[in-house]
């Protein structure tokens, strides 16, 4: 009770005269004055506590779960867990949000320049040392990745919100007009908010993807409640401590921690207006029905790599392979899940070196580690699978970590690549089995010859999920080609491209489903937390002359 007071304390006085002694973060009872925990003290004797946050307030819960750290298996962090008979509160609060928002072009719009005062502030926070080190600790504790990725996705939270900082939120409601058929009569577009929404997304970016998507829908003047994956949702919980300290109004947002069944009870009883789903296909399709499609849908991917005719840089190539597949152990829904090697590459050093690259990766630095959502039975049971194929083979990897104490409920796999052959990976059956997604250090390698590339724009063709993809040449009729013959929302092309790392400047979101949803630019904004408004003025004056004419 005390953290959840302290904090409170820190937030009344914190808009208006702590953001100039933001440097003296030392006097505070947590080194930084809006966190209610050290993210390095988290333990089995000293466990983390996660509260929910309903109209205004932080709570708890009747029911407290706890989280196994993924390193060692101590009960580290305590979820205050809402049940379906506690969700009452969540549902009215929604409920008091309106269908035109709490802010549009017409009605309160000095909170435009409020949320961009925010966004200067919450900015300027993750830049301090302290801060950003903070949150890139806390993502390691619980979504354990190396320092380097996990700072990574703390470097372009904060560079996503300097991009909205001053002026920038009120240009994401620019409107544009049409002149009229008559004197005094214009169309006006605007872009108006949902009101009510939800964000549901998942563990393995615990900071990124909800601090991306939340800001978005307050910018454009949404409520919404936010679910994260409560494997990481400490991470989420701070941020917010975060932005209320910047001056984010209390009762903007929403915050629960639940199980998958609360939250669907909660969305069909509030009835948002619109949730922004990031995760797995199936429970994807299955909002999609359950919302009657007022959904926005990032969804998994099985995303391609293609090597083409023109070999060059092998050193940074295979490094970029490396990178795609087996950084943060694979658990990007970005990552690298088929490579497509021209016949050209296999008389190089590349798979080699993809190999000598991959056996650098360790537990020690976090640059291989817990896989939180398949066990290791699961992943070497689907590679044994794989090596049934006719003409398949173990590349590298397929064991277990050695000298490792994750718990068993996660998965512990050395980087592995498995090579199947493409005609094989086109046979019923077998493409089924090639294209399922494993959310861990593992891909499918394949070699095609010079006039076999309609078969590989077939097997791409027949993929469901079309997130990131990857065309590595320089060649333009090659590049051509495939970008022609493929869909994937976010595709790199040329020698240096890439399946992952996607900065804040940049679309990032699939294509080819009228619910795909986009994050980080002002279009995927635009797109997924606002719909477009007409409104036609028609002033007159009515022509002198006029006559009430006939019936039509």
């Amino acid at each position: 009770m005390y953290r959840v007071v302290a904090s409170r304390a820190f937030r009344a006085g914190a808009p208006q005269k702590a953001f100039g002694c933001w440097f003296n973060l030392s006097r505070s009872a947590h080194t930084l004055p809006f966190a209610t925990l050290e993210a390095d003290e988290i333990s089995g004797s000293k466990p983390g506590e996660v509260y929910n946050l309903v109209q205004g307030k932080w709570t708890g819960s009747s029911n407290w779960s706890t989280l196994l750290d993924p390193l060692n298996g101590e009960q580290f962090i305590r979820i205050a867990e809402v049940g379906e008979k506690e969700i009452q509160p969540y549902v009215e609060s929604l409920s008091k949000c309106p269908k035109h928002g709490l802010h549009n072009p017409f009605k309160s719009p000095e909170r435009y320049l409020l949320y961009g005062d925010i966004s200067t502030k919450a900015a300027h926070m993750l830049s301090l040392p302290k801060v950003s080190n903070f949150f890139t600790r806390l993502i390691q504790r619980v979504s354990p990745k190396s320092y380097q990725q996990a700072l990574s996705e703390v470097q372009v939270t904060q560079k996503f919100l300097e991009n909205f900082c001053g002026d920038q939120v009120r240009f994401l409601a620019r409107s544009f007009a049409v002149p009229g058929n008559h004197l005094g009569q214009q169309s006006h577009g605007y872009r108006w908010p949902y009101g009510p929404v939800a964000i549901i997304t998942p563990f393995n970016f615990p900071l990124e993807i909800p601090l991306l998507q939340l800001m978005g829908a307050l910018y454009m003047g949404n409520k919404p409640i936010l679910k994260v994956d409560s494997k990481v949702s400490i991470v989420m919980e701070q941020m917010i401590r975060l932005l209320h300290y910047c001056g984010l109004p209390v009762e903007d947002v929403d915050f629960i921690n639940s199980d998958g069944k609360t939250m669907n009870k909660l969305l069909m009883e509030a009835n948002p207006r619109m949730t922004l789903f990031t995760g797995s296909s199936r429970v994807a399709e299955k909002l999609a029905v359950d919302l009657k499609g007022r959904v926005k849908l990032e969804d998994a991917g099985f995303d391609w790599k293609i090597l083409g005719p023109d070999v060059n840089e092998v050193d940074y190539v295979s490094w970029v392979c490396d990178q795609d597949a087996y950084a943060c152990s694979g658990q990007k829904c970005s990552a690298q899940s088929v490579l497509f090697m021209h016949e050209n590459w296999s008389s190089t050093s590349l798979l080699s070196k993809m190999k000598d690259l991959a056996d650098r990766r360790k537990l020690e630095d976090l640059t291989v580690g817990p896989v939180l959502t398949f066990t290791t039975e699961a992943m070497l049971e689907h590679m044994n699978k794989l090596l049934k194929v006719p003409g398949s083979k173990l590349l590298f990897g397929g064991e277990e970590l050695k000298n490792h104490s994750i718990p068993s409920i996660y998965g512990a796999l050395k980087p592995t690549a498995v090579f199947v052959p493409l005609e094989e990976i086109l046979k019923d059956g077998n493409y089924e089995l090639v294209t399922r997604e494993i959310f861990g250090p593992f891909q499918i390698v394949t070699e095609y010859k010079q006039d076999q590339l309609p078969l590989v724009l077939n097997a791409l063709e027949r993929m469901h999920a079309h997130l990131t993809a990857a065309v590595v040449s320089n060649d333009p009729l090659f590049l051509q080609e495939v970008i022609g013959n493929t869909v994937n929302g976010t595709t790199y092309a040329g020698l240096r491209a890439r399946t992952t790392g996607a900065p804040q400047n940049h679309w990032f979101g699939p294509s080819g489903d009228p619910r795909g949803a986009g994050i980080g630019t002002p279009e995927a904004i635009k797109l997924v937390w606002s719909s477009h408004r007409e409104i036609i003025y028609d002033y007159g004056p009515v022509p002198g002359n006029w006559e009430i004419p006939p019936s039509t």
